[in-house]
Protein backbone atom coordinates (compact mmCIF):
# COMPACT_ATOMS: atom_id res chain seq x y z
CA UNK A 1 0.00 0.00 0.00
CA UNK A 2 3.16 2.46 -0.54
CA UNK A 3 2.26 3.79 -4.28
CA UNK A 4 1.40 7.18 -5.00
CA UNK A 5 -1.75 8.13 -5.64
CA UNK A 6 -2.17 11.45 -8.25
CA UNK A 7 -5.02 12.78 -9.84
CA UNK A 8 -4.73 13.49 -13.79
CA UNK A 9 -7.62 14.34 -14.83
CA UNK A 10 -10.93 16.31 -14.10
CA UNK A 11 -14.25 16.10 -15.68
CA UNK A 12 -18.07 17.85 -14.06
CA UNK A 13 -21.64 18.11 -15.09
CA UNK A 14 -23.20 21.28 -12.94
CA UNK A 15 -25.77 23.68 -12.71
CA UNK A 16 -22.93 26.48 -13.26
CA UNK A 17 -20.70 24.79 -16.13
CA UNK A 18 -20.11 21.49 -17.98
CA UNK A 19 -16.38 21.87 -18.75
CA UNK A 20 -13.85 22.46 -16.24
CA UNK A 21 -12.83 26.08 -17.42
CA UNK A 22 -16.24 27.37 -17.09
CA UNK A 23 -17.42 25.67 -14.13
CA UNK A 24 -13.85 26.83 -12.23
CA UNK A 25 -14.32 30.41 -13.87
CA UNK A 26 -18.24 30.51 -12.38
CA UNK A 27 -17.04 29.40 -9.20
CA UNK A 28 -14.64 31.33 -8.58
CA UNK A 29 -16.17 34.47 -9.79
CA UNK A 30 -19.30 33.73 -6.88
CA UNK A 31 -21.84 33.06 -9.43
CA UNK A 32 -24.89 30.89 -8.56
CA UNK A 33 -26.80 27.85 -11.01
CA UNK A 34 -29.68 28.32 -8.57
CA UNK A 35 -33.05 28.98 -10.64
CA UNK A 36 -36.38 27.73 -11.07
CA UNK A 37 -36.65 24.45 -11.93
CA UNK A 38 -37.98 23.24 -15.63
CA UNK A 39 -37.85 19.12 -15.30
CA UNK A 40 -40.81 18.69 -13.18
CA UNK A 41 -43.89 20.16 -11.65
CA UNK A 42 -43.05 21.94 -8.36
CA UNK A 43 -46.30 23.23 -8.19
CA UNK A 44 -47.27 21.35 -5.31
CA UNK A 45 -44.39 21.61 -3.10
CA UNK A 46 -44.31 25.34 -1.94
CA UNK A 47 -40.30 25.45 -3.19
CA UNK A 48 -39.36 25.98 -6.62
CA UNK A 49 -35.41 26.54 -7.01
CA UNK A 50 -32.39 24.29 -7.24
CA UNK A 51 -29.26 23.82 -8.99
CA UNK A 52 -30.66 22.37 -12.42
CA UNK A 53 -28.35 21.53 -14.97
CA UNK A 54 -29.07 23.28 -18.45
CA UNK A 55 -29.36 21.27 -21.54
CA UNK A 56 -28.51 17.91 -19.33
CA UNK A 57 -30.47 15.41 -22.36
CA UNK A 58 -27.91 16.30 -24.83
CA UNK A 59 -25.23 14.40 -24.82
CA UNK A 60 -23.63 13.85 -27.72
CA UNK A 61 -21.20 10.47 -26.97
CA UNK A 62 -25.05 8.63 -26.77
CA UNK A 63 -26.43 6.78 -29.80
CA UNK A 64 -29.74 6.86 -29.98
CA UNK A 65 -30.80 4.25 -28.13
CA UNK A 66 -28.06 4.87 -25.70
CA UNK A 67 -30.07 8.26 -25.37
CA UNK A 68 -33.74 6.15 -24.65
CA UNK A 69 -32.59 3.88 -22.20
CA UNK A 70 -29.87 5.20 -20.15
CA UNK A 71 -31.11 7.75 -17.10
CA UNK A 72 -29.92 11.53 -16.19
CA UNK A 73 -27.43 9.71 -13.59
CA UNK A 74 -25.55 7.63 -16.43
CA UNK A 75 -25.68 10.19 -18.57
CA UNK A 76 -24.16 12.82 -16.57
CA UNK A 77 -21.59 10.30 -15.41
CA UNK A 78 -20.81 9.13 -18.85
CA UNK A 79 -20.08 13.16 -19.91
CA UNK A 80 -17.91 14.00 -16.62
CA UNK A 81 -15.70 10.87 -17.66
CA UNK A 82 -15.50 11.85 -20.86
CA UNK A 83 -13.99 14.98 -19.92
CA UNK A 84 -12.13 13.77 -17.55
CA UNK A 85 -10.41 11.26 -19.57
CA UNK A 86 -9.82 13.76 -22.54
CA UNK A 87 -8.41 15.90 -19.49
CA UNK A 88 -5.68 13.13 -18.71
CA UNK A 89 -4.90 12.87 -21.87
CA UNK A 90 -5.95 8.72 -21.64
CA UNK A 91 -5.36 6.64 -24.95
CA UNK A 92 -8.50 4.82 -23.91
CA UNK A 93 -9.37 3.52 -27.87
CA UNK A 94 -6.10 1.10 -27.02
CA UNK A 95 -7.37 -2.45 -25.72
CA UNK A 96 -4.51 -3.48 -23.22
CA UNK A 97 -4.81 0.19 -21.96
CA UNK A 98 -8.29 0.45 -21.22
CA UNK A 99 -8.38 -2.93 -19.91
CA UNK A 100 -6.96 -2.67 -16.86
CA UNK A 101 -8.65 1.14 -15.78
CA UNK A 102 -11.35 0.76 -13.27
CA UNK A 103 -14.74 2.88 -12.67
CA UNK A 104 -16.36 3.54 -8.61
CA UNK A 105 -19.11 6.04 -8.83
CA UNK A 106 -21.09 6.84 -6.00
CA UNK A 107 -24.38 8.20 -5.59
CA UNK A 108 -27.43 8.51 -3.47
CA UNK A 109 -30.57 8.31 -5.66
CA UNK A 110 -29.10 6.56 -8.65
CA UNK A 111 -31.63 6.12 -11.14
CA UNK A 112 -34.58 7.39 -9.23
CA UNK A 113 -36.58 9.18 -12.35
CA UNK A 114 -36.67 5.21 -13.64
CA UNK A 115 -38.32 3.70 -10.94
CA UNK A 116 -40.41 7.21 -10.99
CA UNK A 117 -41.05 6.69 -14.69
CA UNK A 118 -41.42 3.04 -14.23
CA UNK A 119 -44.31 3.62 -10.95
CA UNK A 120 -45.99 6.19 -13.94
CA UNK A 121 -46.24 3.28 -16.57
CA UNK A 122 -47.60 0.29 -14.07
CA UNK A 123 -50.53 2.92 -12.39
CA UNK A 124 -51.50 4.45 -15.99
CA UNK A 125 -51.04 1.72 -17.68
CA UNK A 126 -50.44 -1.26 -16.24
CA UNK A 127 -47.37 -4.16 -15.35
CA UNK A 128 -47.25 -5.52 -19.12
CA UNK A 129 -46.32 -1.59 -20.44
CA UNK A 130 -43.41 -1.85 -18.11
CA UNK A 131 -40.48 -2.61 -20.39
CA UNK A 132 -38.16 -5.13 -18.67
CA UNK A 133 -35.24 -4.34 -20.63
CA UNK A 134 -35.40 -0.29 -21.31
CA UNK A 135 -36.88 0.14 -17.43
CA UNK A 136 -35.98 -2.38 -14.66
CA UNK A 137 -32.24 -3.46 -15.95
CA UNK A 138 -31.50 0.61 -16.08
CA UNK A 139 -32.76 0.73 -12.30
CA UNK A 140 -30.30 -1.35 -10.99
CA UNK A 141 -27.83 0.76 -8.27
CA UNK A 142 -24.82 -0.74 -9.95
CA UNK A 143 -26.37 0.39 -13.50
CA UNK A 144 -24.29 4.18 -13.46
CA UNK A 145 -20.46 2.31 -13.26
CA UNK A 146 -21.48 -0.91 -15.60
CA UNK A 147 -22.34 1.92 -18.53
CA UNK A 148 -19.90 3.86 -17.92
CA UNK A 149 -17.36 1.15 -17.95
CA UNK A 150 -19.45 -0.30 -20.60
CA UNK A 151 -19.51 3.01 -22.90
CA UNK A 152 -15.61 3.32 -22.79
CA UNK A 153 -14.85 -0.48 -22.43
CA UNK A 154 -13.42 -0.05 -18.86
CA UNK A 155 -13.17 -3.87 -17.64
CA UNK A 156 -11.08 -2.87 -14.50
CA UNK A 157 -12.74 -3.04 -11.15
CA UNK A 158 -16.23 -1.45 -11.23
CA UNK A 159 -18.97 -0.30 -8.16
CA UNK A 160 -20.92 1.79 -7.43
CA UNK A 161 -21.06 3.01 -3.66
CA UNK A 162 -24.62 4.11 -1.90
CA UNK A 163 -22.85 6.49 0.99
CA UNK A 164 -25.45 8.95 0.58
CA UNK A 165 -24.27 12.74 0.65
CA UNK A 166 -20.80 11.41 1.09
CA UNK A 167 -20.63 8.82 -1.80
CA UNK A 168 -18.28 10.80 -3.63
CA UNK A 169 -15.94 11.40 -1.30
CA UNK A 170 -16.00 7.39 -0.42
CA UNK A 171 -15.80 6.31 -4.21
CA UNK A 172 -12.74 8.44 -4.13
CA UNK A 173 -10.92 6.87 -0.93
CA UNK A 174 -12.12 3.11 -2.05
CA UNK A 175 -10.30 3.93 -5.86
CA UNK A 176 -7.23 4.86 -4.14
CA UNK A 177 -6.61 2.37 -1.82
CA UNK A 178 -7.45 -0.05 -4.85
CA UNK A 179 -4.80 1.95 -6.58
CA UNK A 180 -2.33 1.27 -3.82
CA UNK A 181 -2.94 -2.39 -3.62
CA UNK A 182 -2.06 -2.89 -6.83
CA UNK A 183 -5.54 -4.49 -8.67
CA UNK A 184 -5.66 -1.27 -11.06
CA UNK A 185 -3.13 1.18 -11.89
CA UNK A 186 -5.54 4.28 -13.20
CA UNK A 187 -8.92 4.77 -11.55
CA UNK A 188 -12.26 6.65 -12.50
CA UNK A 189 -13.79 7.61 -9.81
CA UNK A 190 -16.66 10.61 -8.48
CA UNK A 191 -19.93 10.73 -8.17
CA UNK A 192 -23.62 11.34 -9.88
CA UNK A 193 -27.05 11.99 -9.08
CA UNK A 194 -29.67 14.00 -10.52
CA UNK A 195 -33.29 15.88 -10.22
CA UNK A 196 -36.30 13.69 -8.93
CA UNK A 197 -39.55 13.94 -7.32
CA UNK A 198 -38.39 11.55 -4.62
CA UNK A 199 -35.37 13.42 -3.23
CA UNK A 200 -37.21 17.18 -3.94
CA UNK A 201 -40.27 16.03 -2.35
CA UNK A 202 -38.44 14.44 0.28
CA UNK A 203 -36.02 17.14 1.73
CA UNK A 204 -38.93 19.79 1.34
CA UNK A 205 -40.97 17.01 3.67
CA UNK A 206 -37.47 16.88 5.68
CA UNK A 207 -38.19 20.96 6.29
CA UNK A 208 -35.02 21.59 5.48
CA UNK A 209 -35.10 23.44 2.52
CA UNK A 210 -34.90 26.76 1.62
CA UNK A 211 -37.02 29.37 -0.63
CA UNK A 212 -34.39 30.71 -3.25
CA UNK A 213 -31.26 30.70 -1.71
CA UNK A 214 -28.44 28.54 -0.06
CA UNK A 215 -26.58 30.34 2.88
CA UNK A 216 -24.27 28.35 4.27
CA UNK A 217 -22.82 29.45 7.82
CA UNK A 218 -25.20 32.58 7.89
CA UNK A 219 -27.18 33.31 11.04
CA UNK A 220 -29.89 33.79 9.06
CA UNK A 221 -29.59 30.56 6.54
CA UNK A 222 -32.93 28.51 5.84
CA UNK A 223 -31.35 25.41 4.92
CA UNK A 224 -30.28 23.46 1.90
CA UNK A 225 -31.52 23.02 -1.86
CA UNK A 226 -31.28 20.50 -4.21
CA UNK A 227 -28.98 20.07 -7.25
CA UNK A 228 -27.76 17.82 -9.52
CA UNK A 229 -24.86 16.97 -11.69
CA UNK A 230 -21.92 14.59 -11.76
CA UNK A 231 -17.96 14.55 -11.57
CA UNK A 232 -15.21 12.34 -12.37
CA UNK A 233 -11.61 12.24 -11.66
CA UNK A 234 -8.94 10.15 -12.80
CA UNK A 235 -6.52 8.79 -10.52
CA UNK A 236 -3.27 6.99 -11.34
CA UNK A 237 -0.44 5.08 -9.58
CA UNK A 238 2.24 7.92 -9.88
CA UNK A 239 4.59 5.75 -11.84
CA UNK A 240 2.65 5.01 -14.29
CA UNK A 241 1.38 9.08 -15.08
CA UNK A 242 5.05 9.63 -14.79
CA UNK A 243 5.84 7.42 -16.84
CA UNK A 244 3.36 8.47 -19.45
CA UNK A 245 4.50 12.39 -19.18
CA UNK A 246 1.00 13.08 -18.04
CA UNK A 247 0.30 16.37 -16.12
CA UNK A 248 -0.63 15.98 -12.30
CA UNK A 249 -2.91 18.37 -10.53
CA UNK A 250 -2.80 16.87 -7.02
CA UNK A 251 -2.13 13.78 -4.61
CA UNK A 252 -4.58 11.67 -2.90
CA UNK A 253 -2.65 12.57 0.26
CA UNK A 254 -4.94 10.15 2.41
CA UNK A 255 -8.83 9.67 3.74
CA UNK A 256 -11.05 9.55 6.53
CA UNK A 257 -14.02 7.50 7.46
CA UNK A 258 -16.28 7.59 10.35
CA UNK A 259 -20.10 6.82 11.15
CA UNK A 260 -21.67 8.71 13.47
CA UNK A 261 -23.84 5.99 14.96
CA UNK A 262 -26.06 8.05 16.18
CA UNK A 263 -29.08 9.56 14.13
CA UNK A 264 -30.08 9.11 10.62
CA UNK A 265 -30.39 12.75 9.92
CA UNK A 266 -28.70 14.65 12.54
CA UNK A 267 -24.89 14.82 12.51
CA UNK A 268 -22.48 14.49 15.64
CA UNK A 269 -20.00 16.87 16.31
CA UNK A 270 -18.06 13.72 17.64
CA UNK A 271 -18.41 11.87 14.26
CA UNK A 272 -17.48 15.15 12.07
CA UNK A 273 -14.15 15.23 14.43
CA UNK A 274 -13.31 12.15 13.89
CA UNK A 275 -13.40 11.96 10.05
CA UNK A 276 -10.94 14.56 10.15
CA UNK A 277 -8.88 13.33 12.68
CA UNK A 278 -8.51 9.94 10.51
CA UNK A 279 -7.76 11.85 7.39
CA UNK A 280 -4.63 13.55 9.10
CA UNK A 281 -3.57 10.55 10.86
CA UNK A 282 -4.10 8.61 7.36
CA UNK A 283 -1.90 11.01 5.43
CA UNK A 284 0.48 11.56 8.13
CA UNK A 285 -0.30 15.56 8.31
CA UNK A 286 -0.81 17.90 11.64
CA UNK A 287 -3.54 20.17 12.06
CA UNK A 288 -1.11 23.11 10.63
CA UNK A 289 -0.90 21.52 7.36
CA UNK A 290 -3.82 22.25 5.74
CA UNK A 291 -4.76 25.51 3.87
CA UNK A 292 -8.37 25.09 3.08
CA UNK A 293 -10.89 23.13 4.40
CA UNK A 294 -13.65 22.82 1.30
CA UNK A 295 -16.98 22.41 3.60
CA UNK A 296 -20.41 19.89 3.34
CA UNK A 297 -21.62 23.53 4.68
CA UNK A 298 -25.40 22.41 3.44
CA UNK A 299 -27.05 25.31 4.60
CA UNK A 300 -29.21 23.36 7.19
CA UNK A 301 -29.13 25.24 10.73
CA UNK A 302 -27.47 21.82 12.66
CA UNK A 303 -25.11 20.94 9.92
CA UNK A 304 -23.34 24.62 9.72
CA UNK A 305 -23.39 24.54 13.30
CA UNK A 306 -21.91 21.61 13.92
CA UNK A 307 -19.23 21.49 11.06
CA UNK A 308 -17.99 24.79 12.62
CA UNK A 309 -17.80 23.77 15.80
CA UNK A 310 -15.89 20.82 15.13
CA UNK A 311 -13.54 22.63 12.74
CA UNK A 312 -13.06 25.60 15.54
CA UNK A 313 -12.18 22.48 17.78
CA UNK A 314 -9.69 20.88 15.84
CA UNK A 315 -7.90 23.57 14.03
CA UNK A 316 -9.13 27.05 15.69
CA UNK A 317 -7.90 25.41 19.14
CA UNK A 318 -4.45 25.00 17.88
CA UNK A 319 -3.80 27.93 16.14
CA UNK A 320 -4.91 27.43 12.63
CA UNK A 321 -7.62 29.63 11.47
CA UNK A 322 -7.95 28.03 8.38
CA UNK A 323 -10.50 29.42 5.94
CA UNK A 324 -13.35 27.58 4.93
CA UNK A 325 -16.19 27.51 1.95
CA UNK A 326 -18.71 25.61 0.73
CA UNK A 327 -19.66 25.84 -3.10
CA UNK A 328 -23.11 24.24 -2.05
CA UNK A 329 -24.27 27.99 -1.79
CA UNK A 330 -24.02 28.29 -5.58
CA UNK A 331 -25.01 24.66 -6.76
CA UNK A 332 -26.99 23.51 -4.25
CA UNK A 333 -26.45 20.11 -2.54
CA UNK A 334 -25.70 17.60 -5.10
CA UNK A 335 -26.10 14.66 -3.01
CA UNK A 336 -23.93 11.92 -4.13
CA UNK A 337 -22.26 13.67 -6.47
CA UNK A 338 -21.49 17.07 -3.98
CA UNK A 339 -18.02 15.39 -2.51
CA UNK A 340 -16.93 14.50 -5.91
CA UNK A 341 -17.90 18.19 -7.33
CA UNK A 342 -16.39 18.92 -4.52
CA UNK A 343 -12.74 17.12 -5.01
CA UNK A 344 -12.30 18.86 -8.17
CA UNK A 345 -13.33 22.54 -6.55
CA UNK A 346 -10.34 21.24 -3.88
CA UNK A 347 -7.86 20.00 -6.22
CA UNK A 348 -8.45 22.96 -9.32
CA UNK A 349 -8.00 25.17 -5.71
CA UNK A 350 -4.34 23.70 -5.71
CA UNK A 351 -3.99 24.25 -8.88
CA UNK A 352 -4.93 27.69 -9.24
CA UNK A 353 -4.42 28.97 -6.12
CA UNK A 354 -7.81 30.08 -6.07
CA UNK A 355 -10.40 29.11 -2.79
CA UNK A 356 -14.06 29.32 -3.83
CA UNK A 357 -16.14 31.69 -1.66
CA UNK A 358 -19.44 31.13 -0.08
CA UNK A 359 -21.62 33.22 -1.38
CA UNK A 360 -25.33 35.18 -0.17
CA UNK A 361 -23.45 35.41 3.25
CA UNK A 362 -24.84 38.42 4.87
CA UNK A 363 -24.44 38.18 9.21
CA UNK A 364 -22.40 36.30 10.71
CA UNK A 365 -23.38 33.76 13.03
CA UNK A 366 -21.41 33.09 16.46
CA UNK A 367 -22.23 29.51 16.27
CA UNK A 368 -20.11 29.68 13.11
CA UNK A 369 -17.43 31.33 13.77
CA UNK A 370 -15.31 30.79 11.37
CA UNK A 371 -13.50 32.10 8.16
CA UNK A 372 -15.97 31.11 5.59
CA UNK A 373 -14.27 33.02 2.53
CA UNK A 374 -17.63 35.26 2.04
CA UNK A 375 -18.82 36.43 -1.14
CA UNK A 376 -15.92 36.55 -2.74
CA UNK A 377 -12.89 34.65 -4.06
CA UNK A 378 -9.93 34.33 -2.21
CA UNK A 379 -5.45 34.28 -3.91
CA UNK A 380 -4.22 31.75 -1.10
CA UNK A 381 -2.06 29.34 -3.13
CA UNK A 382 -2.89 26.64 -0.86
CA UNK A 383 -0.94 23.43 -0.53
CA UNK A 384 -2.74 21.00 0.76
CA UNK A 385 -7.01 20.94 1.31
CA UNK A 386 -9.41 18.89 2.56
CA UNK A 387 -13.20 18.16 1.31
CA UNK A 388 -15.34 17.29 4.16
CA UNK A 389 -18.82 14.94 3.31
CA UNK A 390 -21.22 14.05 5.87
CA UNK A 391 -24.17 11.72 4.97
CA UNK A 392 -27.69 10.62 6.19
CA UNK A 393 -26.98 7.43 8.80
CA UNK A 394 -23.64 9.26 10.04
CA UNK A 395 -21.29 8.20 7.09
CA UNK A 396 -18.48 10.71 7.23
CA UNK A 397 -15.76 10.53 4.89
CA UNK A 398 -12.96 13.18 4.57
CA UNK A 399 -10.20 13.83 1.76
CA UNK A 400 -6.81 15.35 1.35
CA UNK A 401 -5.88 16.54 -1.67
CA UNK A 402 -1.91 18.02 -1.64
CA UNK A 403 0.36 19.90 -3.82
CA UNK A 404 2.55 17.16 -6.05
CA UNK A 405 6.12 17.02 -4.49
Amino acid sequence: MTRRVVVTGLGVVTSVGKQLEEFWSNLTAGKSGIKEIKSFSTESLDRHFGGEVSVADEVSLLSESESKIYGRATRFGIEATHNAVEDAGLNVHADEFRKKIGVVIGTTFGEAQIIEKITSIYCAQGISRVNSSAHLKQYNPNAISVNIGKKFKFSGPNMVIPTACAAGNYAIAYASMLIKSGAAPIMIAGGADPFSHVSFSGFRRLGVMANSMCQPFDKDREGMLVGEGAASLVLEDYEVARDRGAKMYAEIAGFGFSCDANHMTIPEVGGIMSVMKNALANAGLGIKDVDYICAHGTGTRINDKLESEAIRRIFYDSGNTVPVSSIKSMLGHTMGAASAIEAVASVMSIKTGLIPPTINFRTPDPECDIDCVPNTARKSNPRVVLNNSFAFGGNNCSVLFANVN
